[in-house]
């Protein structure tokens, strides 16, 4: 039996391969991946060949939201049997560092990442990946393997909310729901946040937030932003402010909605250079917090999908079959402003 592969040979590229069927080592699994969905990384290195300075290396494989069933156990994993579904969580911290002993582990400078450029690590674009038991999450009986494959996107989400430190009573303002966005609109709903608002150019983009418990929608090429979040919070400014959209401009306008002592999370981590009024923010006493993927957040990111309090399921994301990985990156690129989730999905 043969393991097939799909390897970017050249940007814009996919081949499918066969390889040698991986083994399970001692504390590891070999997953049957079942869905693998795709990323704007995986966008990024797929139409250009790199992100910024990081080159996707030779034959790269892409993916890292993905989840599966349990195929093979190794030595020493008493956790998961054959048969176990499970949502991978894509980075592997080297468990040694001082972020990692101080459970920072998404701050590890030796982390290997799925899909990831540097160091070079390969994806999920596979049928079979062998991978450490421990960062294989088991998913409860009501929670399918497209909703474990989602996972990933939203402890992106979750993580933004709790740096945000989002609870009862709070006032948000996620700007831009693309994928991320909107996850950090479920996060911030499923943790309490008494007031979402949300901001965007594209109205289905707005609509299905405001289906999913945003209560406020603002589409900034039809009305003043900054006027609109001040009337919905009694000129205050919200409690914290999520910039989701990537913009550099957006992330440096992000100063006029937040609330004096009030919490600005960039989580669309904007490339290049932001002109940024410090003055202003000063003035406020406002924090401007960063984000790095995630720490921490599988377990509960999985229980609050079991629970029901993130509705994953009824997202309902464009499906192509493995064949057709190369259609679905094409599609996901051209379809990303009407498109919240592209899958593939790797194995029946």
């Amino acid at each position: 039996m043969k393991n097939r592969i799909i390897r970017m040979p050249e940007k814009q590229h996919f081949v499918i391969e066969e390889s040698e069927m991986p083994h399970a080592r001692r504390g590891a699994v070999v997953v049957r991946i079942e869905y693998c969905g795709i990323c704007g990384s995986d966008m990024h290195f797929f139409k250009d060949g790199a992100i910024g300075i990081r080159k996707a290396p030779p034959n790269f494989i892409l993916g890292h939201e993905c989840a599966g069933t349990v195929a093979e156990i190794g030595e020493d994993v008493t956790d998961l049997k054959v048969g176990d579904r499970v949502a991978l969580e894509p980075g592997l911290p080297c468990g040694k560092c001082e972020f990692c002993r101080k459970g920072q582990y998404n701050l590890c400078r030796d982390m290997h990442f799925m899909a990831a450029a540097m160091p070079p690590t390969q994806g999920a674009l596979r049928e079979y990946i062998q991978y450490p038991a421990e960062w294989c999450f088991k998913l409860p009986d009501n929670v399918f393997t497209m909703e474990g494959a989602m996972i990933e996107p939203l402890s992106v989400g979750m993580h933004a909310a709790k740096r945000g430190e989002v609870g009862m009573g709070k006032s948000v303002l996620v700007v831009g729901v693309g994928t991320i966005g909107f996850m950090t609109v479920l996060a911030c709903r499923a943790m309490g946040a008494s007031k979402i608002i949300v901001s965007d150019s594209l109205d289905n983009r707005l609509a299905l937030a405001a289906r999913f418990g945003a209560d406020v929608t603002v589409n900034i090429a039809a009305e003043d932003a900054v006027a609109r979040v001040m009337e919905e919070t009694g000129g205050m400014g919200c409690d914290v402010v999520f910039e989701a959209s990537g913009a550099p401009a957006a992330l440096a306008s992000t100063w006029k909605y937040v609330k004096n002592g009030g919490v600005i999370v960039n989580v669309g981590n904007a490339g290049g250079e932001v002109p940024f009024l410090f003055g202003e923010l000063a003035r406020k006493e406002a924090d401007i917090r960063s984000v790095w993927r995630y720490r921490h957040t599988y377990p509960d990111a999985i229980e609050a999908v079991s629970r029901g309090v993130i509705p994953l399921k009824d997202i309902e994301p464009t499906v192509f079959p493995f064949e057709k990985a190369e259609e679905a990156f094409f599609y996901a690129i051209e379809q990303r402003a009407r498109v919240l989730k592209t899958m593939i999905r790797v194995s029946e």
